[in-house]
């Protein structure tokens, strides 16, 4: 497995698009979760590109499931990973799950952000068949949108960060961290 913080990772050059946050709460596509809820909706942003894949992956799913986004944007000061590799404070990182159209939360093994848990390993051999079933499904409307997976999170995807362009062979990301 590559971690976020590995050096080649890192040493991945940003090629900035300069694509605005687009706040969540506005698209009709997509659930939003309260876990992480704000006032001023700072964690239901994303950039526009992110959204448009997942409102793509959204219509690759069966039609009795919703994405249901926790987190999208984290500002710097809240993130525990250096600010050059970290996907969240870039807009390009969302940490999900699913549900049904009643906004039901389907069992995918652990609770979102649960990294103490091995079964957060989004291929856990431990997992449950319903499980392993719920995360395949997730993973295929994603990865068909073109967003990759952290292997360590089931629910954590990005497309256009450093670690999206590491997996996908692309010469440089288009989403460098959102400085204040």
């Amino acid at each position: 497995m590559v971690w976020l913080s590995d050096p080649a990772v890192a040493a991945i050059p940003v090629r900035e698009r300069g694509e605005p946050l687009v706040d969540l709460r506005t698209v009709a596509a997509l659930r939003l979760d309260g876990r992480l809820a704000d006032e001023e909706g700072l964690y239901a942003r994303l950039r526009i590109g992110v959204v448009d894949r997942l409102v793509t992956a959204q219509t690759l799913l069966p039609v009795e499931l919703r994405l249901l986004i926790v987190e999208g944007y984290r500002p710097t000061s809240l993130c525990g990973t250096p600010p050059e590799v970290a996907p969240h404070v870039a807009g390009a990182a969302v940490d999900l799950s699913l549900c049904t159209v009643d906004e039901i939360e389907l069992d995918l093994g652990t609770a979102v952000h649960d990294t103490a848990s091995e079964r957060s390993h989004t291929d856990d051999p431990m997992v449950d068949a319903a499980v392993r079933h719920h995360r395949a499904v997730l993973a295929q409307a994603l990865r068909g949108a073109g967003l990759v997976n952290y292997p360590s999170a089931w629910w954590h995807w990005s497309y256009g960060d450093r670690y999206w362009a590491h997996l996908t062979g692309s010469p440089q990301a288009v989403y460098g961290p959102i400085l204040p």
